[in-house]
């Protein structure tokens, strides 16, 4: 089991971009798979976008068109969304989300989570 604590949240301007980190702490933390959901006020909550351990070959959900990069510095256990060309409808409580395998885009599947961190877009 790992622990997970997202960071960076927080109010920006559409067009903006924001830099979420969520730093892995547990045992053999950099052979995790990590990534990202995010949910909004009444939606279910949203694949965004994962990374293998080994930190190729990210993988984004359909909406993210190339707006968002997932990444991981597995020296420093920390796994982080870049967001760019942020739009309004991108506002939602942003989850870090680890698993000992791959991380599945189907949120019931997901082992372990972050407490998130709200991403606020105005426009």
């Amino acid at each position: 089991q790992v622990q997970l604590v997202e960071s960076g949240g927080g109010l920006v301007q559409a067009e903006g971009s924001l830099r979420l980190s969520c730093e892995v702490t547990g045992r053999t933390s950099s052979s995790y798979a990590m990534g990202w959901f995010r949910q909004a006020p009444g939606k279910e909550r949203e694949f965004v976008g994962a990374i293998s351990w080994t930190g190729c070959r990210p993988y984004y959900g359909d909406f993210v068109k190339g707006r968002f990069t997932v990444s991981r510095d597995n020296a420093k256990n920390t796994v982080y969304l870049q967001m760019n060309s942020l739009k309004p409808e991108d506002t939602a409580v942003y989850y870090c989300a680890a698993d000992p395998a791959s991380l599945s885009r189907n949120s019931d599947y997901v082992q372990s989570w972050g407490q998130g961190t709200q991403v606020t877009v105005s426009s």
